[in-house]
């Protein structure tokens, strides 16, 4: 069993699903004394909208292996805080109200919802967090192992500089939102490859992870700097990438320097066909929705052996211990593995990816 204390650190180990055999995990009428029918409803809390991810894949994913789950007789309920958290916290309030069976949360900001988290457990409504840990009682955590997120990003940024990196190498950092616990990991596990190895020319935590404020944090990091003295840029994901970009485009700079992101998004992965982009991490959102989903109608349902099967790892937030979590694995997007992962995975097609504006340069790495 595995312990990560989200508050501190998080260890850099990582857990196969595949390996574990719980992807697939099932559970019949007979493995448990269900507490509530198929007839459930799942809450279902996202957190904004500037990422695609969530409106394109996670919310339909999970809605349609509830469906399966309950043959068809299970529903979500959605809402999308448009990283708004008094938003949020009056959609989960509404949620409580609705007295939906079971809550699904991508906390806006994850210690400011904690006052709803136990007004949930209070009714009786179990919470499970999704994708970043909520503080308060909450049921179970579902992520991907964000520490390694931001190793993968920066071991790939440091490749991109090659044999020849030097310690007077200078590297912007621009981080993602400080209410969001992820992007703590993320810069955490950057930093433990970055420090030594290159100069934190520049450090930026970007307010909602927004793209316009991205591109203000690296013009800002321009001026300072110059942009012919910039060797890298570490972004936390592709939405702020895009701002970087722009503010190295308006300042002039024909040729980017390397510059990471994560989460897939099309418009990342295509700035990585045309060079503007080197890599962005790619996170396979059916295994974290699906297993999310799973979780929450197993928790409904009483399937103990279910859930257990499904939340094999344990993490500590500031508020409470021993949270029973599943971390899922993630892996490094390049020019070189586009059609084995997003491709092959069914995120897109080619056809999505190299439209014609994109077309000879996917035809130039082997995607066509």
């Amino acid at each position: 069993m595995r312990r990560i204390a989200i508050s501190v650190a998080a260890s850099t180990m990582t857990l196969s699903l595949a390996g574990c055999g719980v992807l697939n995990a099932s559970g019949s009428s007979t493995d448990a004394s269900p507490t509530k029918g198929n007839d459930l409803t799942v809450g279902l809390l996202l957190p904004e909208t500037a990422n695609t991810r969530y409106g394109k894949f996670d919310y339909p994913i999970i809605k349609n292996k509830v469906a399966e789950l309950t043959k068809k007789q299970g529903k979500v309920e959605y809402a999308n805080a448009g990283a708004d958290a008094g938003k949020q916290s009056r959609q989960m309030q509404q949620m409580i109200a609705d007295k939906v069976d079971v809550i699904l949360l991508d906390a806006v900001d994850s210690h400011a919802i904690a006052g709803d988290v136990k007004k949930a457990k209070d009714a009786g409504i179990p919470v499970i967090a999704y994708d970043r840990l909520a503080e308060g009682p909450i049921d179970a955590y579902i992520s991907f192992d964000n520490e390694l997120v931001g190793e993968v990003q920066a071991r790939t940024l440091l490749e991109a500089l090659g044999s020849e990196v030097d310690t007077s190498d200078k590297v912007v950092m621009v981080n993602g939102s400080l209410t969001d616990p992820n992007a703590k990991q993320f810069k955490q596990g950057a930093l433990s490859e970055l420090n030594g190895k290159v100069t934190i020319a520049e450090t930026y935590d970007t307010k909602d992870w927004k793209p316009e404020n991205a591109t203000a944090e690296m013009t800002e990091a321009i001026n300072k700097i110059g942009k012919n003295n910039i060797a890298a840029v570490y972004s936390a994901n592709d939405g702020m990438a895009s701002g970087v970009i722009k503010a190295l485009k308006a300042a002039g700079v024909t040729e980017m320097p390397p510059i990471t992101g994560q989460d897939a998004e099309l418009d990342g992965v295509q700035r990585i066909v045309i060079g503007e982009q080197y890599m962005t991490v790619y996170k396979s959102y059916p295994a974290e929705a699906e297993s999310a989903a799973e979780m929450a109608v197993a928790k409904v349902q009483g399937r103990d052996i279910q859930f257990d099967a499904l939340t094999q790892d344990r993490v500590d937030s500031p508020t409470n211990k021993d949270i029973p979590a599943q971390l899922v694995t993630v892996t490094a997007l390049t020019k070189a593995n586009i059609k084995d992962t997003v491709i092959a995975d069914g995120i897109y097609k080619i056809s999505e990816i190299c439209t014609p504006k994109y077309k000879a340069a996917c035809a130039s790495i082997g995607l066509k």
